[in-house]
């Protein structure tokens, strides 16, 4: 069997791990199954090496304008050299051209852009690093941008989240073409999670709240991630900080981008989730202490924001040490 090409597409100032991550679960494929699965080729538009965002060089394979199809699977990368990335026609050009000739396109993190600017997302659902899905939505009203999931599928066209989310949608890939089996020794011998579905939260997105400028909320806000389990009703954080409810609940979502009670959830949310991870407290008590107060009450906030239970996520994340 043939191997199947893989093209991956990397510029100046790429996140280093949204090229390599991929690189290595692919070429770790071939490795475990003892026969060349798939052909990894790195493209730019120049040819030599481009320096990542970390100040390692990748060489360079091929360049775009010389690839030639068809192949497998277009992969590109993201990082801090995406904008410049987008201004550059020949890259773009390049990119839009490579996808013609692939049964499948993917990017990693910011690569997402670059699809955009091609093209290749319009009426499509997609994802990017959560710290960036606003904007892509606003930059592509065409796209369907979902900020939680590691990363989305729609059609042959896959995008992923940032860094380590790129080497998800690549075990995901080989899943695809050769079976679990083979994805689950790809997964051990990476030290992988395998693998952790596309609609897996992107967990950091919930720590993305702004800080208050006003001393008052910003006191509350340390405040309230040191006592989760207080009454944070919005009665009672008014109280706290002498305002009426509605100036209070008015302040806070302009400040902090948010509203209470939604913060309050996020909060309570992320410690359940360091409880669960760190501790072998029961589900009950991690309730209490994260301030759901029922079980019953955690599992639905875990369900709607991280779809998944609490059980299962304890399974999943829980560190061995616990």
């Amino acid at each position: 069997m043939a191997p199947r090409r893989v093209v991956v597409v990397v510029f100046p100032g790429i996140q280093s791990l949204d090229a390599i991550g991929p690189i290595e679960v692919f070429s770790t494929a071939s490795r475990e199954a003892g026969q060349p699965l798939y052909a990894t080729e790195v493209v730019a538009t120049t040819a030599g090496s481009i320096r990542t965002s970390s100040a390692v060089s990748i060489g360079v394979d091929h360049r775009l304008r010389d690839v030639r199809g068809p192949f497998d699977t277009l992969l590109v990368a993201g990082g801090d050299g995406t904008i410049d990335a987008m201004q550059d026609a020949t890259l773009v050009d390049g990119v839009r051209r490579l996808a013609g000739h692939a049964r499948r396109v993917a990017s990693v993190c910011s690569g997402a852009f670059i699809l955009a600017e091609a093209g290749l997302l319009d009426g499509r659902r997609a994802t990017t690093h959560w710290s960036v899905c606003a904007a892509l939505a606003a930059r592509y009203p065409s796209i369907t941008v979902d900020p939680d999931p590691i990363f989305v599928r729609d059609g042959n066209v896959s995008t992923s989240a940032g860094v380590t989310a790129g080497m998800d949608l690549a075990l995901a890939l080989v899943e695809e073409d050769h079976g679990r089996d083979l994805a689950l020794r790809v997964a051990r011998r990476l030290v992988l999670f395998l693998r952790r579905p596309g609609n897996q939260s992107q967990f950091s997105a919930h720590l993305a709240a702004q800080v208050a400028d006003r001393d008052t909320l910003r006191d509350l806000q340390h405040w309230i991630a040191e006592h989760p389990d207080a009454d944070l009703s919005v009665a009672a954080m008014a109280d706290r900080v002498g305002m009426s409810e509605r100036n209070f609940a008015r302040c806070f979502r302009d400040e902090i981008g948010t509203t209470p009670a939604r913060y309050v959830e996020t909060v309570r949310l992320e410690v359940a989730r360091r409880l669960l991870e760190e501790t072998e407290e029961s589900i009950v008590n991690v309730a209490r202490r994260s301030g759901f107060g029922t079980a019953e009450t955690m599992r639905r906030v875990f369900l709607r924001a991280l779809h998944t239970g609490p059980s299962e996520y304890r399974r999943r994340f829980q560190a061995p040490a616990a």
